[in-house]
C-alpha cells in the first residue's frame, strides 16, 4: 500500500529549534538559520509522504518573540509557501532569552510570565491566519535541578504558582501550556517530580506533559533523581522486557496529562552542547545504540493501558536537539527522521 493511502493522523511535524539548540556561542557550531531548516524538511520524502508542518522556537534569529503582526503574516505565508502548517511553539522562558526562572524572584517569574504572553499572542495570530490547525505552547521551568534541590517544598510550590499564573494567560489567549519533562529543569527532572507539578497546579484543561522519547527514556534510568528510577542501576539495553516494563510504569503515570508528543532516540546517555546542559542525547533515527525501537516505544505514549489509540494530539514532532550540522545537512537524514514518523503513524495512527 502507498503512503498516501495509510493513515494520515497524528499529522507529522518536525522541529526547527535543532537549528538554534546547542549553536552559536562560543566554542559550538553557528546556528542554522529558519529558511535552511525549512528547505531542508520541505525536500525529505519517503514513497511520497513527505512532512506535513513544523514546530517553532520563538527566538532569535528564527522567530522573534516580539514579532509584530505584519511579520507574523510573512512568516505564515513562508511556512504556507512550503506546503506546512505550523503546530507546537517554544517559549522562550530562560533568563538569557529574556524570561526568568519559574522559582525565582519576583522579577524573574514575572518575566516567565511575560514571555509566555508574548508566545500565546503569537500562537493566537497564527490560529487566526488559519496556519496552525493543532498545537500547544511548550515551557519549562527555566531553572536547574541543583538550585531546586536547596529547598524542594519551597522551590516546587514557587513553580506551581508561576506556571498557575502561565496558565491565566493562556486560557485568555486560547491557548494550552505544555510541560516538556526533561532531566535539566528543575522540579521536572524525575517523572515523580513532574508528575507532581502537574498536580499541584491542577489545571488539566490547560497545563498538560510534553513527552520526548529521548527524554523520557532518562526518567526512567534516574538521571539527576536516582530515588525515581524505575529502571535497575546495572541495566544495558540488552533486556527489552525490563525496559518495557519500566515505560509501562512512567506512561501509566504520565500519559493522561500528555497533550504533546515528541518521537525521538536515546543512547541511554547525556549529551549538551554550546550553552544547553545535559539531558537527553537525541540521536539519528538509525543509531546502532541507540535504545528505543521508535514506533513500538511510541505506542506506549499514544496508545491507553488497554492498547487503544488515545488521539491525545493532532501532530506529532521530530525532535532531534544537538545534532551536528554535517548530519542535519544531509538530504538523508531527514529521509530516515521522515521514514521512523511514518512507521510511527503506521503503527498508531488514523484516517479521517
Amino acid at each position: 500500500m502507498s503512503a498516501e493511502l495509510k493513515n494520515n493522523f497524528p499529522k507529522l511535524h518536525n522541529a526547527m529549534w535543532p537549528g538554534l539548540v546547542g549553536k552559536g556561542s562560543p566554542g559550538a557550531e553557528p546556528g542554522i538559520d529558519l529558511d535552511t531548516m525549512l528547505d531542508l524538511t520541505a525536500k525529505a520524502q519517503v514513497d511520497g509522504a513527505r512532512f506535513d508542518g513544523v514546530d517553532l522556537f520563538l527566538f532569535d534569529p528564527h522567530v522573534s518573540i516580539d514579532i509584530d503582526d505584519d511579520s507574523i503574516q510573512r512568516l505564515a505565508d513562508k511556512v504556507r509557501a512550503k506546503g506546512f502548517v505550523v503546530g507546537s511553539l517554544v517559549a522562550p522562558v530562560w533568563p538569557p532569552t529574556g524570561g526568568g526562572s519559574a522559582m525565582g524572584s519576583d522579577e524573574d517569574r514575572k518575566n516567565f510570565v511575560t514571555q509566555v504572553r508574548k508566545a500565546c499572542r503569537i500562537g493566537q495570530k497564527l490560529r487566526e491566519l488559519g496556519i496552525r490547525p493543532s498545537g500547544v505552547i511548550r515551557i519549562d521551568s527555566a531553572c536547574g535541578p541543583a538550585d531546586w534541590a536547596k529547598d524542594p517544598p519551597a522551590s516546587q510550590r514557587r513553580i506551581a504558582g508561576t506556571f498557575g499564573e502561565a496558565c491565566e494567560v493562556a486560557e485568555a489567549h486560547g491557548e494550552r501550556l505544555a510541560a516538556e519533562g526533561e532531566i535539566c529543569w528543575g522540579g521536572m527532572h524525575s517523572w515523580k517530580r513532574m508528575l507532581e507539578l502537574l498536580e499541584m497546579v491542577g489545571r488539566p484543561k490547560t497545563l498538560g506533559f510534553q513527552a520526548d522519547m529521548a527524554h523520557t527514556l532518562l526518567y526512567t534510568m534516574g538521571y539527576n533523581a536516582a530515588e525515581d528510577a524505575i529502571l535497575p542501576p546495572d541495566w544495558n539495553g540488552s533486556d527489552s522486557t525490563v525496559l518495557d516494563g519500566a515505560l509501562k510504569t512512567l506512561t501509566d503515570a504520565l500519559r493522561p496529562w500528555t497533550i504533546d508528543f515528541h518521537v525521538a532516540q536515546n543512547d541511554g546517555t547525556v549529551h549538551g552542547s554550546g550553552t544547553h546542559d545535559k539531558t537527553g542525547h537525541h540521536c539519528l533515527p538509525k543509531d546502532p545504540n541507540g535504545k528505543l525501537d521508535i514506533p513500538r516505544h511510541a505506542g506506549f505514549w499514544l496508545r491507553d493501558g488497554k492498547g487503544q489509540l488515545t488521539k491525545a494530539f493532532r501532530h506529532i514532532c521530530w525532535d532531534g536537539c544537538m545534532f551536528p550540522n554535517a548530519e542535519m545537512m544531509k538530504p538523508q537524514t531527514w529521509n530516515d527522521v521522515l521514514s521512523a514518523m511514518l512507521a510511527v503513524r503506521d503503527a498508531h495512527g488514523w484516517r479521517e
